[in-house]
């Protein structure tokens, strides 16, 4: 009976520690929020000028016999900031675990601790400690004691791996990646920016407790046009933080929207009341339709004019093969036509293009 109450205990600790890791995101301000905390814990407003880290130490502690998870949350206010954790036996603490990096962004982020080296039955002091360019925090100190007949935590750290971002257009963009849980439940984050500082936070997801790397992907929107962002991948679980490298990429241009630019290719599979016409129609930034007129009058007069139903050639700053297909033509007869665009910016007509019917 003892040796399987003992075990009961065991599975009660892991669990707990688990659940400390996972409530510790049910906690957190969503990313976009315009508020920070500060070493107390309290909410202030957060300005966008760059400061020393704001740091709150949590109470809230996973002990084993020489391990323990801590956790708490750091805001870097806009300086890339790392941390750690300050421990010892004493309230005078003494000893520190590595330093992680928590990125840039003015949002407070969670911080997790992996203590290991303890003494079975030990009362430890410890605090989270954060630093960057302009200054060193340090939260609240508290205790926690450690176990006797309980394991370490099984995983490990995980690993993040930046991708290039893909689905670019002039306000949009995919940011990508890979992250391996490593057998510990872990949660991911983007920062990005337009300089390499970076900044901005998406959103913290989870990506399971698995052994094998998991793509992830965040679509990000309302970006500015022909501008060049920085990102990187972010991945924690409560063994700590990992950070992929730094990629860049640029959305498309131009910087503001412009008439399209349009040409009118030569006919194709011209038959005897058949033909397609071609073109190419660049919307230079603005949602654009297009149409082709056409008639026997070479002048285009408005009475001899027929147009093709209007169609849809997308938002981008390239150049789109258009085009439509004309039927119950006369045969044996010359065809005048050309290539019309429209966009929120201006209307423009390309050359006058000929074929005859068969």
């Amino acid at each position: 009976m003892k040796n399987i109450f003992i075990g009961g205990m065991v599975v009660v600790v892991l669990i707990a520690g688990g659940f400390i890791y996972i409530t510790q995101y049910a906690d957190m301000p969503a990313p976009e929020a315009d508020t920070s905390t500060n070493t107390e814990g309290e909410t202030t407003d957060t300005t966008r000028n760059p400061s020393a880290p704001s740091v709150t130490t949590k109470t809230n502690v996973a002990p084993t016999d020489e391990t323990a998870v801590v956790v708490g949350t750091v805001t870097p206010n806009g300086d890339f900031t790392s941390y750690w954790y300050e421990y010892g036996t004493t309230a005078d603490l003494g000893s520190n675990t590595s330093k992680q990096n928590i990125g840039s962004g003015y949002t407070a982020i969670p911080a997790t601790g992996y203590i290991t080296g303890l003494s079975k039955k030990t009362t430890y002091h410890f605090r989270l400690t954060a630093k960057n360019q302009y200054g060193t925090v340090s939260g609240s100190s508290y205790t926690f004691q450690t176990t006797e007949g309980t394991p370490a935590p099984v995983g490990g750290i995980p690993t993040a791996k930046s991708i290039a971002a893909n689905a670019l257009s002039r306000d949009a963009a995919t940011l990508r990646g890979e992250v391996t849980p490593n057998k510990a439940t872990t949660h991911y984050w983007f920062e990005y920016g337009t300089t390499a500082n970076v900044g901005s936070v998406t959103a913290l997801t989870g990506v399971g407790t698995g052994s094998v790397k998991v793509p992830v992907s965040v679509s990000l929107a309302d970006l500015d046009p022909a501008t060049t962002y920085y990102f990187r991948l972010n991945a924690q679980n409560q063994f700590g933080t990992v950070n992929g490298s730094i990629l860049n990429f640029k959305t498309d241009g131009p910087a503001a929207a412009t008439a399209p630019a349009v040409s009118t290719r030569p006919a194709i599979e011209v038959g005897t009341s058949t033909a397609r016409l071609r073109g190419v129609v660049d919307p230079n930034g603005a949602e654009t339709k297009y149409w082709f007129e056409y008639g026997t009058d070479s002048l285009f007069s408005p009475a001899s004019i027929t147009a093709t139903v209007r169609a849809s050639a997308g938002a981008s700053s390239n150049q789109e093969p258009v085009e439509a297909v004309l039927s119950s033509l006369t045969p044996k007869t010359t065809y005048y036509f050309r290539v019309v665009a429209q966009n929120s910016v201006n209307t423009v007509r390309g050359p006058a293009v000929s074929f005859k019917t068969k």
